[in-house]
């Protein structure tokens, strides 16, 4: 990918990815979020697992591995999708910067480097 190119993508992923970078300032901005989510739209473990055709303990302990950090995109996006929602997510900087910005720093970096 050409300089022009690049900077272009990266520009045009830091617009897509700004609401994103300011849920990525909350602490745990994603944590227990399958369970929460079922709560708020008032859906029952009993009608998730009929959906996905499992035993109400499957959602439970899915629940808890996301909570734990150990779910797989696949296992959590059936949850979500059961629920009748997706699952959509971003790769954003710590620091909550732009990529942009990462990149001006990384060049500098090597500058002086």
């Amino acid at each position: 990918m050409r300089d022009e190119q690049r900077d272009y993508a990266r520009r045009s992923l830091d617009k897509e990815l700004r609401f994103y970078r300011m849920a990525g300032r909350e602490k745990n901005p994603t944590q227990e979020l399958l369970r929460r989510v079922r709560q708020v739209l008032g859906v029952p473990v009993a009608e998730v697992a009929r959906a996905l055709k499992v035993n109400r303990s499957v959602i439970f302990r899915l629940e808890q591995s996301e909570a734990r950090g150990t779910i797989s995109m696949r296992a959590m996006s059936r949850v979500a999708n059961a629920m009748g929602c997706k699952v959509v997510y971003a790769v954003i900087p710590y620091d909550g910067k732009t990529l942009e910005e990462m990149a001006d720093r990384q060049r500098w970096i090597k500058l002086l480097g």
